[in-house]
C-alpha cells in the first residue's frame, strides 16, 4: 500500500508518504496484542502455510512418538539404546532429506528443513544428529556430488530410511584438522576399477548401524581427498568393522561410533567423480551446520519450557511459586530473547541460502552463536531446578549433556570463531 504513494512522493514531496504511513501505523495503534512466550518475536509470521503444515507433521511426531522413548518406553537416553526404527517413521512422513527434489524426497525450503530439525532437537539432541547425518551429510552430499546412477541407487532407499547412512569425516589424531587426515585409499592390487581404502575413523553417528558409509579418504598417488560410499554388505569379512563407543556423557540417545578400515575394496564407481579436497566434507558439514543451529534453538526452547512449568509448580518461602522472584525471571527472559534471535537469524539464512546467497562464513555465525547460546542459557536455566537438576526425569541435565556436544561437533565454536575472524582480517589465524 506505500509503494505508490511513494512513488507519488517522488514526484512532489516526500510528505504525503509519512503523512500515509502514520495513518496506517495509527489505525492499529490500539489493537491489543498478547505476547506469546513460545513466539516471543512472532517468527512463525515469517513462515508460508507449508513450512507451518510441515513444522506442525514434524512437532506431532516428534512429541507423540519420539519423546516418549527417550525416558519412558525405552528408555534411550539411559540406556544409550537408538531405535533405527525411527528413521523409517521419519521416512514415511517425508522427513529425511526434506529439501531434495525426486528420489522420494519432499523438495521443502531450507526453513521447512530446520523446522524439523526444530522439532527433532526439542526432543533430544542425540535424535537430532542422527536425523541430520541421514539428511543432511549422507543424503545432502549423494545428492551435490553423486553420479546419476549413485543417486538413483542409494537416495531413494535412504530417504524411506531402509538404508542407514553415515559419514566418516573425523579421525582419532586429526579433529579440527581434516586435511591432515591418515586413511589413504589406493588403487586395488589385483581388482581392476576398485580401491583399497585403509585407516580408521571416530566420533562417527550412525557407523555401527550404517549400510552406506560417505568416507573420505587421500589418494596414495597424489594426496587428494576424494569421497567413496562404501557399502557395508559388499565389504569382504574383516575389512570393515564398525565398534560402538558407549558410555558416553551426552548424545546418548544417538549411536556413535568407528569406522576401521583394512584393505575394504570399494568400486571406483563408489567413488564422487569431480569433487576433490576439503570443499565436498565442508559443503556437506554447511547443510548440518545449518540444521544444528536450528536444532539448538529446539532444545533451548524444550528447557525454557520445562523451567517455566517448574518455576511455576515450586513453591518455595511462603508457598509462594518461585517463578515469582526476579532471578528466575530473569534467567528465563535471557533464554527466551537468545532463542527469539537464534529463530531469526536461522530463518533468515535459510532464506538466502534457497536463493543461493548464503556464504559458508554466514553459517558458521548461526551455528557459533545458537550452540553458544543455547548451552550457557540451558546451564543457566538448570539452577532454577535446584538439586532436581541431576535427576534426568527433569530432562534439564540431559539438554545441557547434550548441547555441550553439539557445541563441539562440526566446528568447535573456537574453529567458528576463527573462520569468522579469517572472514573479517582476511588473515589466517589457524597455524
Amino acid at each position: 500500500m506505500l509503494r505508490p504513494v511513494c512513488k507519488y512522493a517522488t514526484r512532489q514531496l516526500k510528505a504525503p508518504c509519512r503523512l500515509v504511513a502514520t495513518t496506517i501505523g495509527r489505525r492499529h495503534l490500539h489493537t491489543p496484542v498478547a505476547f506469546d512466550w513460545k513466539d516471543p518475536l512472532g517468527s512463525n509470521n515469517l513462515f508460508t502455510d507449508d513450512e507451518l503444515a510441515i513444522a506442525e507433521t514434524a512437532e506431532s511426531y516428534c512429541q507423540e512418538r519420539m519423546q516418549p522413548r527417550v525416558l519412558a518406553i525405552q528408555d534411550a537416553y539411559r540406556h544409550e539404546d537408538f531405535d533405527k526404527k525411527i528413521l523409517e517413521e521419519m521416512g514415511e512422513l517425508g522427513l529425511l532429506g526434506a529439501t531434495i527434489q525426486g528420489y522420494g524426497c519432499a523438495g521443502v525450503s531450507s526453513v521447512a528443513s530446520g523446522l524439523i530439525t526444530r522439532a527433532v532437537e526439542r526432543v533430544d539432541s542425540g535424535y537430532r544428529s542422527g536425523y541430520s547425518v541421514q539428511s543432511a551429510l549422507v543424503m545432502g552430499g549423494i545428492e551435490e556430488f553423486g553420479t546419476q546412477e549413485q543417486k538413483e541407487k542409494f537416495l531413494p532407499d535412504l530417504a524411506k530410511g531402509k538404508l542407514v547412512g553415515c559419514f566418516g569425516l573425523t579421525e582419532p589424531n586429526h579433529g579440527s584438522d581434516p586435511g591432515s587426515m591418515e586413511t589413504v585409499a589406493e588403487p586395488h592390487p589385483s581388482k581392476k576399477g576398485y580401491y583399497t581404502l585403509s585407516g580408521a575413523k571416530t566420533w562417527i553417528t550412525n557407523s555401527p548401524i550404517a549400510d552406506v558409509l560417505m568416507v573420505w579418504a587421500k589418494l596414495g598417488q597424489n594426496g587428494k581427498i576424494r569421497g567413496f560410499l562404501i557399502e557395508r554388505d559388499q565389504c569382504p569379512p574383516g575389512t570393515l568393522e564398525t565398534p560402538p563407543i558407549k558410555n558416553k556423557n551426552g548424545l546418548r540417545a544417538s549411536i556413535t561410533g568407528m569406522i576401521q578400515l583394512d584393505d575394504c575394496p570399494v568400486p571406483e564407481a563408489n567413488m564422487f567423480p569431480d569433487v576433490e579436497g576439503l570443499r565436498g566434507p565442508f559443503s556437506c558439514l554447511n547443510s548440518a551446520r545449518y540444521g544444528i543451529a536450528w536444532g539448538t534453538m529446539g532444545a533451548l526452547e524444550d528447557a525454557i519450557a520445562r523451567t517455566r512449568e517448574y518455576a511455576l509448580e515450586r513453591k518455595q518461602f511462603k508457598s509462594n511459586p518461585i517463578a515469582k522472584y526476579q532471578l528466575v525471571q530473569k534467567k528465563l527472559a535471557d533464554a527466551s530473547t537468545d532463542a527469539a534471535y537464534g529463530i531469526l537469524a536461522a530463518t533468515q539464512i535459510g532464506r538466502l541460502k534457497d536463493e543461493g546467497k548464503a556464504a559458508p562464513e554466514m553459517i558458521s555465525m548461526i551455528k557459533r552463536q545458537n550452540c553458544d547460546r543455547a548451552l550457557v542459557n540451558t546451564r543457566v536455566l538448570q539452577e532454577v531446578f535446584g538439586g532436581n537438576a541431576v535427576s534426568d526425569e527433569y530432562h534439564i541435565g540431559r539438554h545441557v549433556a547434550n548441547l555441550f556436544v553439539t557445541q563441539t561437533y562440526e566446528g568447535q565454536s573456537d574453529i567458528h570463531a576463527l573462520i569468522l575472524g579469517r572472514a573479517i582480517t582476511g588473515l589466517q589465524a589457524f597455524c
